[in-house]
């Protein structure tokens, strides 16, 4: 049984079966950051924690659906468009980066902190989702 084509219904969202566990690892630390960064810094802190969530979880969802997307269509896109997307999403998040630090917003170390607790928060989740996920299995041929 072949993954479905890009024209069928799910096509897409059949591809990306770790995306429940991921998205609620990802709520999970939202609940815990956003009153962190309030305590800590304030409604600054706690809009600056809410945002690096946000960034990270858009972010790998860009991903996902891109690399999906290319599997969908043609398998040997993968590769090209996972690092075409990557390298346009560091160039933005750099750029977007640098011009909340040259406002001097207060919440931009609280988004920093939560950017690499969700980058955590989202690979071990998926990490953790793939390591049970059943594997297809062959019984090799016993000539």
């Amino acid at each position: 049984m072949s993954a479905p084509s890009a024209g069928q219904p799910g096509a897409i969202r059949q591809r990306l079966p770790y995306l429940r566990t991921t998205l609620l690892a990802s709520a999970a630390l939202l609940v815990l950051a956003v009153p962190v960064g309030a305590v800590l810094r304030g409604p600054t802190g706690a809009a600056g924690a809410a945002a690096g969530v946000a960034l990270v979880v858009f972010s790998y969802l860009v991903s996902g659906f891109s690399v999906a997307w290319a599997d969908a269509v043609n398998p040997k896109l993968i590769m090209s468009v996972g690092l075409v997307t990557y390298a346009i999403k560091i160039v933005i998040l750099g750029v977007v980066m640098s011009v909340i630090a040259a406002t001097g917003w207060s919440g931009l170390m609280p988004m920093g902190a939560a950017i690499i607790a969700a980058v955590a928060v989202w690979t071990i989740s998926q990490l953790v989702w793939t390591v049970r996920a059943p594997l297809p299995y062959v019984q090799p041929s016993q000539d």
